[in-house]
């Protein structure tokens, strides 16, 4: 018996186009007292990054596959399929890498491997939408002789953030930020660049603030007036708004805020011609505001969620929907009982005529330090199989 795992060291979260890094152990268990121990052996272990694509078939024509790989290994079949008995197509694929030949544990004993490969820059973002599903997974591959091959699969998420694609090392290292007191390898300080380089593309483009105003109103006059300050946002902020209902004709009874993503096929690859977008709610602010002349809301972007992004099949954008009841009278629907000597009683009238309308404001969600999101991520840095 063989014990293998596999560890991700900095968190199960990555930028496309940043070095993953992780360390397979492989250990024997049996301790060398025991009576039954003795030396394992294991001809070979390889490893690979994959895509796996899966679509819904009642909404999605899936495109011809690339390849006509077999999902069934054999049982003395040595080829190394990562995505073996995986559901939907594999669209991005490293280069496999071996880790080892004929490696003999004797009992107690345990070696470690470092398995390092960049992420494709253009490859689609981690997403899991109803209608499409984007996975990226780590495969290890190991077999013993004359057994079938056993796999353990390390899945992680990858974020999108366009603009690094054209981004070109400097030749000239002294213009580079360094640590003289540590000795990076050329790789890592690559690495550490792009993820730099990611965080002020970020910075720049969520910190430009300016004021956006909207006039709220229907068929029968103004509601009122709606405050941003911006659209863009990082997975993680808050979308703040503001709403003055003060200098409205129209009372405004209440009104809902919902932050949600809107989900389309594109057309060639839609099952039926002109089906409906799919959405997702992922916050939601409701408030009664009859007689409120001021008032705002927060709507927290999940961590966990997908930014925005496009690819030849699917499309992903966010989007605060608004939806408003408004009075179809007077705004006095209030009244008094008893004498005006005495107590005085204000009650809510028990009928009243409404309007309903929505409104929807397309905003922009981009991607954040992978470190903070994997903070709330649901893979798990360590994954261990028994052979």
């Amino acid at each position: 018996m063989i014990e293998v795992v596999a560890k991700l060291g900095r968190g199960p979260v990555f930028l496309a186009g940043e070095m993953l890094e992780c360390v397979i152990t492989f250990t024997n268990p049996l301790s060398a007292a025991s009576t039954s121990a003795s030396s394992e052996m294991l001809a070979w272990a390889s490893a690979q990054i994959h895509c796996q694509f899966h679509a819904s078939e009642n909404r999605v024509v899936l495109p011809p596959s690339d390849g006509s790989k077999p999902d069934v290994q054999a049982e003395n079949e040595t080829v190394f399929i990562p995505n073996r008995g995986e559901r939907g197509q594999c669209i991005l694929s490293t280069p496999p890498k071996i880790l080892f030949c004929d490696l003999r544990l004797d009992p107690g004993e345990s070696k470690s491997y470092s398995y390092c490969e960049t992420l494709p820059i253009d490859g689609p973002p981690s997403f899991r939408g109803q209608s499409v599903k984007y996975v990226y997974k780590l495969t290890i591959g190991c077999q013993r002789v004359n057994s079938p091959i056993k796999l353990l699969r390390v899945p992680f998420r990858v974020l999108v953030l366009h603009g690094l694609k054209d981004y070109q090392c400097p030749q000239d290292e002294a213009v580079a930020p360094s640590n003289p007191f540590l000795e990076e390898e050329e790789g890592l300080k690559k690495d550490s660049r792009l993820a730099d380089l990611a965080t002020e593309l970020l910075m720049a483009a969520t910190s430009r603030r300016s004021l956006h105003l909207y006039n709220i109103s229907n068929t029968r006059g103004k509601v009122g007036t709606f405050c941003i300050f911006k659209t863009v946002y990082k997975i993680g902020e808050d979308v703040i708004g503001t709403f003055n209902f003060s200098e409205g004709d129209i009372p405004c009874l209440q009104f809902s805020v919902s932050l949600q993503t809107e989900e389309s096929i594109q057309e060639e690859f839609q099952r039926r011609r002109g089906q409906p977008v799919s959405f997702s709610t992922h916050a939601r602010h409701q408030e009664a505001c009859l007689h409120t002349a001021q008032s705002s809301f927060s709507l927290p972007i999940p961590l966990s969620s997908t930014p925005g992004f496009t690819t030849n099949i699917v499309s992903l954008k966010w989007r605060l929907h608004f939806e408003f009841v408004t009075s179809g009278e007077s705004a006095a629907t209030c009244l008094v009982r008893g004498s005006q000597s005495e107590a005085v009683t204000w009650t809510g009238v028990e009928q009243i005529e409404v309007d309903t309308f929505s409104w929807d404001l397309p905003i922009k969600v981009l991607p954040t330090n992978p470190i903070l999101a994997s903070y709330v991520s649901q893979f798990s840095s360590t994954n261990s199989i028994t052979i």
